[in-house]
């Protein structure tokens, strides 16, 4: 390995060990400006983002050529933000390039990757996670023993509520939260009744911010009537503070809040209301399990800071909502292990409290896979990601080896341009020799 103090040149015998020493050397943030098989292996040349930034400020001073080059003094200066945009997504096509191909070559060593990526992804995997969890893949498998070690891993890396009686005795404030529609008021409902046949009825009250959807105060209040519970509608963070403040003998109480799309700006408000209060607020996400991965990922992100709404804290889990009807359950399992959400209840009914389970990691996992839809129109099948076995074809591989160069080339042309702009605008204001050395040490890296 070749090193500098601007670039770094990595050769090893895959792509997927270069990329790993490369990571090693310089960290994830590593630039990588190209990559090309030679005679030695793959050889893969990167920089660091600040040595691209360094370049950019440089060049974006403004000229001074009236003033003394000796007596020139710095000037701040601002990187151009449309320049790094486009650095940054070159370094990303590199890197899924490199990573298709690093998939490729273990594909190639093991035939099963195909089918277990396949069987992943038609249970409603992200294509990420399902290559990351087969990534690991011992040889010497079967499908079934393929499989068996992709729910293992699953369920590794699945987080949940390991201990639902710690929980219940620690007792506290627990708001349920999430988009309309997802059963927050039925899975209020479940919890409730779960705490009154633990502690009783007293121990125990429940709290409605939802003024908005019609009957939702009523509904609830049936819900109270049938446990014995109280229950309190708020309509603000003055309402709500009152409401705990008069709740404090309570052993624990159970907010059902107002269903809010995860693009609604107002999401943020409510976070603040609930983060806001002096008793502390554990605040747990519902999760549709018939909604899509995406729109998943979008509802984690909007609730769980708020657009870093001040003063919010974290989410302190999830439930798993309306799971009998999800087709492709797996979108659930893979949004919890992305954002590392501990799984505390799984819905699967409209029955109070019946339909309201703790987590059973094996079991679950294995749900996933045995919930298959009659309906495959949104599933990939083999022909759809052409991974039929082919042999190989010189053409297409002189048109990778000729795509890659290019991006190659596109890559060191952007690096030679910002260098040269760098060395010009420093000598006009004066730069000693040692700010200049830096560009230079880009392009005299380079293979």
């Amino acid at each position: 390995m070749e090193v500098s103090t601007a670039a770094c040149k990595v050769v090893a015998p895959s792509s997927r060990e270069a990329l790993r020493l490369l990571r090693e050397k310089m960290g994830p943030d590593a630039l990588v400006l190209s990559n090309r098989v030679t005679a030695n292996g793959v050889e893969i040349l990167a920089t660091m983002e600040e040595q691209v930034a360094r370049l950019l400020s440089a060049a974006a001073r403004p000229a001074q050529p009236s003033a003394p080059c000796a007596v020139a003094e710095p000037v701040a200066a601002v990187p151009d933000d449309s320049v790094l945009r486009e650095i940054h997504s070159m370094r990303e096509m590199v890197e899924e390039q490199l990573a298709g191909i690093s998939w490729n070559e273990k594909k190639e060593r093991d035939p099963l990757r195909g089918p277990l990526l396949r069987a992943l992804l038609a249970a409603g995997f992200s294509a990420r996670l399902a290559k990351n969890i087969l990534g690991g893949l011992p040889g010497g498998h079967d499908f079934t023993g393929g499989m068996d070690y992709a729910k293992s891993e699953l369920a590794r890396q699945l987080p949940m509520l390991e201990d639902e009686a710690a929980m219940m005795d620690a007792g506290g404030v627990y708001a349920l939260t999430g988009p309309t529609g997802v059963g927050k008021t039925t899975t209020t409902a479940k919890l409730a009744a779960r705490c009154v046949m633990r502690f009783g009825s007293k121990k125990l009250a429940l709290v409605t911010t939802d003024s908005y959807r019609i009957g939702a105060y009523e509904q609830l209040r049936i819900y109270g009537q049938i446990l014995g519970v109280t229950v309190h509608a708020v309509k603000d963070a003055a309402d709500l503070e009152r409401a705990l403040l008069d709740l404090a003998d309570k052993h624990m109480v159970l907010i059902d809040t107002v269903g809010m799309s995860q693009r609604d700006r107002a999401v943020s408000d409510q976070i603040a209301m609930l983060c806001g209060s002096s008793r502390p607020v554990k605040r747990l996400l519902l999760l549709n399990a018939s909604s899509h991965g995406d729109t998943l990922n979008e509802v984690v992100r909007a609730y769980r800071h708020g657009e870093q709404t001040p003063g919010s804290t974290d989410l302190a889990g999830c439930i798993f909502t309306k799971v009998d009807e999800a087709t492709h359950p797996g979108a659930l399992i893979d949004t919890a292990i992305r954002h590392q959400l501990p799984v505390h209840y799984i819905s699967n009914g409209q029955k109070v409290p019946e339909d309201l389970m703790t987590v059973n990691r094996a079991a679950l996992i294995d749900q996933v896979f045995q919930a298959n839809s009659r309906s495959a129109l949104f599933v990939p099948g083999e022909a759809d990601l052409e991974e039929r076995p082919a042999p190989p074809d010189p053409k297409a591989e002189q048109a990778t080896a000729t795509a890659i160069w290019r991006l190659r080339a596109q890559c060191q042309e952007l690096i030679e341009t910002l260098t040269q702009n760098a060395r010009q605008e420093a000598c006009q204001v004066g730069a000693p020799a040692s700010q200049r050395s830096a560009g230079e040490a880009i392009v005299g890296s380079r293979p």
